[in-house]
């Protein structure tokens, strides 16, 4: 008995452990080679600057600003603190992520940042805003780049990238593509 436990537990290891997932990565590989991959994005010296399915952090008035993260956009843990809206620290980062982003983008108001730009995403890496959060900031990234804030908000309407399959989800930026797409404009 111990033997025919030892042998199921084998093969079962050797399935599970080792055949299927070298079978899906390799599946993953044919079908979707880019992301399999990983996903990586390269400056215009073609140095590699991250995954386009990960966050960056963007603090340059010169870039468009992504999702908070309450782990620094380190894909080794993911998840954020999950505090109530009533949770004093929630309240005081809020507090000064507001102050911030008003002292970088004046004119704007209160009222009109969208949460998307106050709050983390479930995992902490989702590396899309809103276009509403990257048309606030339009005019903050012309201005620190000298141009015309219409033809970023072109580059904005550009990289926004509609719902999955058409009805999935709601219409987004990937933050760190149109960043890089800035730095690639001439």
């Amino acid at each position: 008995m111990v033997w025919k436990n030892l042998r199921l537990s084998l093969v079962l290891l050797f399935v599970c452990g080792l055949a299927y997932p070298l079978a899906m990565t390799g599946i993953a590989q044919v079908v979707m080679p880019a992301k399999a991959s990983g996903s990586l994005i390269a400056d215009a010296n073609g140095s590699v600057i991250g995954s386009e399915l990960i966050g960056q952090t963007f603090t340059d008035p010169k870039y468009f600003w992504g999702r908070i993260s309450s782990i620094d956009n380190n894909a080794a843990g993911s998840g954020s603190n999950n505090y109530a809206p009533s949770h004093p620290a929630l309240i005081e980062r809020v507090q000064k992520d507001i102050a911030a982003f008003l002292a970088a983008n004046p004119g704007v108001r209160q009222e009109d940042i969208p949460a998307d730009l106050l709050t983390n995403s479930g995992s902490g890496l989702d590396p899309h805003i809103s276009p509403q959060a990257a048309a606030i900031q339009v005019q903050r990234v012309a201005k620190a780049r000298n141009l015309d804030p219409a033809k970023v908000q072109a580059l904005v309407a550009e990289h926004t990238e509609g719902r999955s399959m058409g009805v999935f989800g709601e219409p987004r930026v990937n933050v760190l593509k149109l960043n890089v797409a800035l730095d690639q404009w001439k």
